[in-house]
């Protein structure tokens, strides 16, 4: 590809001479996943627009290039250390990270030679538990246990997967490396070793306890501390209670997610509790004390004469305890009104001779009509 026939470079990548270094790379690696040759076997198109958006990015991603090519164009960068057809290979050394992905878009391990050992150690599995605990356990903290299903390390071939008195050889194909290596044109591309399965290890004679995976499965019982407060969806970590790692890699850890019953009679709202308190017409009316039910027993509140149902009465510190140990929050008691179903011939007769003692609907005497009781009044605004 000669000076006179090659493409503007900003072009290419399709962008303006404004372009920071960040829109330069990101136009690159759009070109580079779209164009890249293992996308696109045998069409020598997107190769040649492969090698020519290579050849743009490593211009212009150096500045001391990119400012000669935007004073000289083409001539000014011309034999500036560019590789066969204009390709510079250095530039996957500095700019590696815009290939980061490319493994997982074409089903291939590594790029241009850079090798990642999947044999090594690696931390075991993080693992969930689902515990549902009463309301009353939540408020005052308890210890429970739980049975864990996991993979623990084979305590037979201690996590090698080899029969006793044996050891995993290193993989002949792969010499060990977990990854066999391929030249796919200017490329070289590294897959998982199918021999070992990238671990770098054969095993010719399996353990017969874990039958050559190292790890077995076994219930664990663990005792989790439930703190005092701790509301549904809340969730308690234990360090290192997951599933065993391999080669010698940490374990993982257990989340455990804490789901809270229902009360029946408290509702929870943060660390707030709120009850409805039926309260006789008269104690409304006349006033007197009740006894509201708490987390720590029944509290004594005094109802002043005219209380309207729906009123409420605040017990500070009577509330949930806040998860983190320190203080609680409040109880508020709601008034509502307690209907009996059944009366006496002797309490019908009162209720009946007090009805006809109390205020009746009010005449409106400017207006000359009578004032609409609450529920009618209600019915007329709501249609």
């Amino acid at each position: 590809m000669s000076s006179v026939t090659k493409r503007d470079y900003y072009e290419v990548l399709g962008l303006d001479r404004q372009a920071t270094d960040q829109q330069i790379k990101s136009a690159y690696r759009k070109l580079a996943l779209k164009y890249h040759p293992d996308r696109n076997p045998g069409d020598h198109k997107a190769e040649e627009a492969f090698k020519e958006a290579a050849e743009a990015y490593s211009v212009l991603a150096d500045r001391e290039k990119r400012s000669l090519y935007d004073r000289f164009g083409h001539a000014g960068v011309a034999g500036a250390g560019a590789g066969a057809a204009g390709f510079d290979p250095t530039i996957f050394a500095d700019f590696s990270d815009i290939f980061s992905g490319l493994g997982d878009v074409f089903g291939f391990g590594d790029l241009f030679g850079q090798r990642r050992r999947r044999g090594g150690p690696q931390r075991g599995a993080d693992l969930r538990y689902d515990l549902e605990i009463s309301f009353e356990e939540s408020a005052s903290g308890t210890d429970t246990s739980i049975q864990i299903p996991r993979e623990e390390t084979c305590d037979t071939c201690k996590g090698s997967g080899a029969a006793e008195g044996t050891t995993p050889e290193t993989c002949n194909q792969c010499r060990g490396s977990g990854q066999l290596r391929y030249q796919q044109g200017f490329l070289t591309v590294a897959r998982p070793c199918p021999n070992c399965r990238g671990t770098g290890k054969t095993i010719a004679k399996p353990c017969q306890t874990c039958r050559g995976a190292g790890r077995v499965g076994r219930e664990r019982k663990l005792t989790v501390k439930i703190p005092a407060g701790i509301a549904t969806g809340q969730r308690l970590r234990l360090y290192g209670e997951g599933e065993h790692g391999s080669a010698g890699g940490p374990p993982g850890d257990l989340y455990v997610v804490v789901h809270v019953q229902e009360h029946s009679f408290f509702h929870r709202e943060e660390d707030d509790l709120y009850c409805e308190m039926p309260i006789s017409f008269p104690t409304l009316a006349l006033g007197g004390t009740i006894h509201v039910p708490t987390l720590d027993g029944r509290e004594q509140v005094q109802v002043p004469a005219g209380t309207q149902p729906g009123t409420r009465f605040k017990l500070r510190g009577k509330g949930m305890p806040h998860v983190n140990g320190r203080g609680q929050g409040d109880l508020y008691a709601i008034a509502r009104v307690a209907v009996p179903k059944k009366l006496t011939k002797e309490q019908k007769h009162a209720l009946e001779d007090l009805n006809r003692l109390l205020p009746q609907e009010k005449v409106d005497e400017e207006a000359g009509s009578e004032e609409k009781p609450f529920f009618e009044r209600v019915k007329d605004i709501f249609g």
